[in-house]
């Protein structure tokens, strides 16, 4: 990953004159190869201690409960996954006020080959967590915080009364999250603090619950295009221009909680949810009974993402354009199966059928397929390939009213979707796509 000036990853069009650069010098420099350079070189500094402690002094911008977490009872688990967080989550901890979490120890020192774990990956939920869970339930700690091997994701499971864990998917650690950072700025903003210079940003193919918070409490929502790059770039403009960014997020477990770091950071978001629990229990509630709460107060937000296999990029090809072209030329369906659609953005091509000059918001993006369908149902699904795998992926979220409360019901409605979703725009058996193993 490349970083631009403002601290975030860079985004178009630094990224094609840097290549460009590299392409005009090619041919190494004489010294290239010298190993021993990193010893003698005038240019070598080492900053990591200084950023370190600029970084934990920051952390504390963003502590509102120092005085309850030195005094809870709660005991977290953390476990790096064989990466590189142990060290500054337990930094996170104490300049939060806590005791430190209990480490996995199998896990919590670097190791390439990641040898406790199939997949170090905490997206893939109770499978990978299996070590930090039996952990917890032996030091009979509540809530097992999981960053991943660079630190800058983070799983969340919390033991129920049952004995069993929830895992927690990206989208309901973003409710809580956004119920959480919005709740305490309210609380601790000054008299002359304006709501309408507020924001909090998701990319598109993540939940719509932050959008949902705002329009009830008064805040800017904005979506990017997927990938903390664009969520980087565009809180910068945004922090530039005097607005406060409280929070921001991407549903593969990445968050933001503040604006120290312009990107994901699994080390802040593990010490914020320590603290949000610690709250939490304080009024006798588990994070899981105030995700309810969230949802009961702004409308539920029930999602699934899942992928299919292709190999053939022709195929894909032909996928999309059909979508662009299905009735007739240059035409977007109006109906999946028997549901109806009331809105078309397709990135790919710039078009946007909610806005009234029909261009999309979000800038154009040639080199992916991306194409998002609002349903009138309240449904928004996209349809978008993976920059670095064959794969297609689709993003399903019924986004219901406050007054919508079955939740089984929403969940079947969505689920009916999907199944149309996949038999008629992405015919599995007609384009031979495969199916993603369960």
């Amino acid at each position: 990953q490349v970083y631009w000036e403002n601290g975030a990853q860079i985004t178009s069009p630094h990224d094609k004159e840097i290549i460009k650069c590299i392409e005009e010098c090619v041919e190494p420099w004489n010294g290239s190869w010298n190993e021993n350079l990193v010893d003698t070189s005038p240019l070598r500094q080492d900053p990591l201690k200084k950023i370190c402690d600029c970084y934990m002094e920051d952390l504390k911008k963003i502590c509102y409960h120092r005085e309850l977490n030195m005094q809870t009872n709660l005991k977290f688990v953390h476990t790096s996954f064989h990466g590189v967080g142990h060290d500054y989550v337990q930094l996170a901890f104490k300049a939060f006020g806590f005791q430190p979490p209990i480490p996995v120890p199998e896990q919590k020192d670097p190791d390439p080959d990641f040898s406790t774990v199939k997949c170090p990956n905490p997206e893939e939920g109770e499978s990978v967590l299996e070590l930090s869970l039996r952990l917890a339930e032996k030091e009979n700690a509540k809530v097992v915080v999981a960053t991943d091997p660079d630190a800058d994701r983070l799983a969340v499971a919390e033991q129920e009364e049952n004995g069993c864990w929830k895992v927690f998917t990206g989208n309901e650690l973003a409710a809580l999250f956004g119920w959480w950072m919005f709740s305490c700025w309210k609380e601790n903003c000054s008299e002359d603090s304006d709501v309408k210079n507020v924001y909090m940003l998701a990319t598109t193919v993540s939940s719509k619950i932050l959008r949902a918070i705002a329009l009830k409490e008064g805040f800017h929502f904005e979506e990017t295009l997927p990938g903390f790059k664009w969520i980087g770039s565009r809180v910068k403009d945004l922090v530039d221009n005097g607005k406060e960014v409280l929070f921001a997020f991407e549903e593969s477990i990445g968050f933001m909680c503040g604006t120290s770091v312009l990107d994901k950071d699994g080390v802040s978001a593990a010490v914020v949810i320590a603290e949000m629990a610690t709250y939490l229990e304080s009024k006798n509630l588990t994070l899981a009974q105030k995700l309810i709460e969230i949802y009961e107060m702004y409308g539920y937000h029930i999602s699934k993402t899942s992928y299919f296999l292709c190999y053939d990029p022709p195929t894909i090809k032909r996928i999309f354009e059909k979508l662009r072209n299905f009735d007739a030329p240059q035409s977007y369906p109006k109906f999946c199966g028997i549901y109806n659609i009331l809105h078309v953005r397709d990135v790919t091509t710039g078009y946007d059928s909610s806005q009234l000059n029909k261009k999309s918001v979000l800038p154009v993006s040639k080199s992916s397929q991306m194409i998002t369908f609002t349903f009138q149902n309240g449904c928004v699904a996209t349809l978008r390939t993976s920059g670095t795998e064959p794969k297609i992926k689709y993003y399903a979220e019924m986004c219901a009213l406050p007054e919508q409360s079955d939740r089984t019901e929403l969940e079947e409605e969505l689920q009916k979707l999907i199944e149309a979703l996949i038999e008629n725009f992405l015919e599995p058996d007609k384009n031979g796509l495969i199916w993603r193993s369960a």
